[in-house]
């Protein structure tokens, strides 16, 4: 089924590239709708990412990507297809919020590597400068963010496509690795203190 992330995706090249013997079949044509409508589950992606990257666009027209993170949860849901970040202190160069100012178009790539999901985004941003909202997206379920926030990010998202997962590698935080093998640590620690009992005994 066409979808409108493929109507603002799909140029006249595009099309004609998937016209081109050995492409890839080319989905039909969907007419413009408005917006696609956020599902629970691209809303569990979104508010459950703890990284992403954010691509704008500079006024000389070039695609410009950053990388943007936070502790799980920094990214919220205002409700309907709008979503929100609190914008922390970086190198002072105002690169993406300047492309933001000038064209609000952006993308976002999230991605879930351990379970090889990744969702592609479309939105229309704006700077917020709201200090009632940037206090409300510094909380997250663990606490407060520590880290200085400037200003907000606020998306209305417009289209959205989820990817394949053939070609993504999964890849573990710290954390995510120690949720996984520490069963098994814990189990190597009883036996190591029941060894020592039986040693202790015979002994």
């Amino acid at each position: 089924m066409a979808s409108r992330y493929q109507t603002i995706a799909y140029g006249d090249a595009t099309r004609a590239r998937q016209h081109a013997p050995r492409s890839a079949e080319t989905p039909p044509l969907s007419s413009d709708d408005g917006p696609q409508e956020l599902t629970s589950r691209e809303l569990r992606m979104l508010t459950s990412a703890f990284q992403f990257h954010l691509a704008t666009v500079t006024e000389s027209g070039w695609p410009y990507v950053q990388y943007r993170s936070g502790p799980v949860g920094f990214v919220h849901h205002l409700g309907g297809n709008q979503i929100a970040f609190a914008d922390f202190r970086g190198n002072r160069q105002f690169v993406s919020t300047g492309n933001i100012d000038a064209d609000g178009r952006v993308a976002l790539f999230v991605a879930d590597y351990p379970l090889r999901k990744r969702l592609k985004v479309f939105g229309r941003a704006v700077v917020s400068d709201d200090a009632h909202l940037l206090e409300r997206l510094r909380h997250v379920d663990d606490g407060v963010i520590s880290a200085v926030c400037e200003r907000s990010i606020v998306i209305d998202i417009e289209a959205f496509d989820w990817n394949c997962s053939r070609s993504l590698v999964p890849q573990y935080t710290d954390v995510q690795v120690r949720e996984r093998v520490q069963p098994y640590i814990d189990r190597i620690t009883e036996l190591q203190d029941a060894v020592a009992a039986l040693k202790a005994r015979l002994a």
